[in-house]
């Protein structure tokens, strides 16, 4: 080799070496930075398990609404079809009492719903909206066809 190629290859490794030096942590600077990226990953794991939780009971709370209104909404249909003829009586009292039981069912499905991950909890949460709009839907369509 020649001599500038040899004060050439000695810069570079000279370089590269310092670059690996300065780069390195020692291992205490690893393990406090792994302990702190723990910390950080269990601070973010807490705060998104307090939204999951906080979002299930304020959707309780909104569903506990929803049927007490449904409940409120069936015992009127009740008063009301009382003064009906009897052959729209037999048909009221029985869309009523399948209302009621839809109600009721929902009600039971929310009550018996554990927390089991934000993930399924989204999936639930999807699904029984749904199937929320479909029996206010049912409650509106009663309650319009009545008031014809």
């Amino acid at each position: 080799m020649t001599f500038k190629k040899t004060i050439l290859a000695i810069a570079a490794s000279t370089f590269i070496l310092a670059a690996l030096i300065t780069s390195c942590n020692t291992p205490a600077e690893k393990v406090e930075n792994a302990q702190k990226n723990a910390a950080e990953a269990n601070e973010d794991l807490d705060k998104a398990n307090k939204e999951y939780l906080a979002d299930l009971e304020n959707y309780r709370k909104e569903t506990d609404a929803r049927i007490a209104s449904n409940d409120s909404s069936i015992a009127q249909f009740k008063i009301r079809i009382a003064q009906e003829k009897e052959e729209a009586k037999a048909e009221y009292t029985r869309k009523i009492t399948e209302l009621e039981q839809k109600n009721t069912d929902m009600k039971k499905r929310m009550d018996d719903y554990k927390a089991d991950g934000k993930e399924k909890w989204e999936k639930f949460k999807a699904e029984f909206s749904m199937g929320m709009d479909e029996l206010g839907k049912a409650f509106k369509d009663l309650k319009n066809k009545k008031a014809n």
